[in-house]
């Protein structure tokens, strides 16, 4: 049984119930998706006021996803603050190359470590998964770099378990689908500026106005990219639906709006990239 009080767990989670207890004090990355999430409840159940969830607070992070964090944050119960982070101004992260999330990750977990310090709390954990293994994450040698855990991970949990472990604790991310940054729905050797990044906010804002729950805007420069599921795409040709769409989004400042008729799927933009820099 775990200190909790939560018995009849399965055996996954008490395996990360039991990494998180042994730490003395940690900081987590917290997005405020379904991974950071679950580890933030975990890490709130075990450590209590010994945890602190961060979210970097940039161009990059959408008024949505903004309060998105604040509300989940405090339905997890756990402290939480945001810090300002200017990966922007790196020209690494602005020249937009495929290694573009290490720059991001590098100047997030800079300043997670500095928060650490401040508060006295020894540990910066982030909620990778087992799937992130498998895809193209420059991100983790950044995390490696600055000595982050990833107690998910270490318990070699998934995904699946992420979401099923979520729905068992009662959190409402756990059917929530993911949002990574903004800047992830620019095309690589565009470059991520402030203006651009607000289009993409702002265009999704319109699809989600629509009632679309599960979608990306990809920033092609003057090509909106838009991306829904297979079982939508119906939905979006509908003719009202999507002349209000493409009218919005010339408003933005897109000149041409395209539907991908392969539908949704995370990483898409990915797909350019050589097999070998996935290694």
């Amino acid at each position: 049984m775990s200190a909790n009080g939560k018995g009849n767990e399965p055996q996954l989670l008490e395996r990360l119930r039991l990494r998180v207890r042994a730490l003395p004090g940690a900081v987590v990355a917290f997005s405020g998706g379904a991974d950071s999430s679950l580890l933030l409840r975990v890490c709130h159940d075990e450590l209590g006021g010994r945890v602190l969830a961060v979210t970097a607070a940039s161009e990059s992070l959408s008024q949505h996803d903004r309060e998105w964090v604040a509300r989940m944050a405090a339905e997890i119960g756990a402290r939480h603050r945001f810090v300002e982070t200017r990966e922007i101004e790196r020209e690494g992260y602005a020249a937009n190359s495929p290694e573009r999330c290490f720059f991001c990750k590098d100047e997030l977990f800079t300043a997670l470590a500095r928060v650490a310090r401040e508060e006295g709390l020894e540990a910066v954990l982030a909620g990778y998964v087992t799937d992130d293994e498998g895809d193209f994450r420059p991100g983790m040698r950044a995390a490696r770099d600055h000595g982050v855990l990833a107690p998910l991970l270490d318990a070699r949990i998934g995904k699946v378990e992420v979401r099923e472990f979520s729905k068992l604790l009662g959190l409402s991310t756990w059917d929530r689908p993911a949002a990574p940054c903004l800047s992830s729905r620019i095309a690589y050797g565009v470059r991520v500026t402030p203006e651009r990044l607000r289009q993409v906010e702002a265009a999704e804002a319109l699809l989600r106005a629509r009632g679309f729950r599960e979608f990306r805007v990809r920033h092609h420069g003057s090509v909106a990219r838009i991306e829904v599921p297979s079982g939508e795409i119906a939905a979006f040709l509908e003719p009202a639906a999507r002349e209000a769409i493409v009218d919005g989004l010339r408003q933005i400042g897109f000149v041409f709006v395209t539907l991908d008729l392969v539908g949704f799927r995370s990483g898409s933009l990915n797909a350019v990239l050589a097999p070998t820099a996935h290694a």
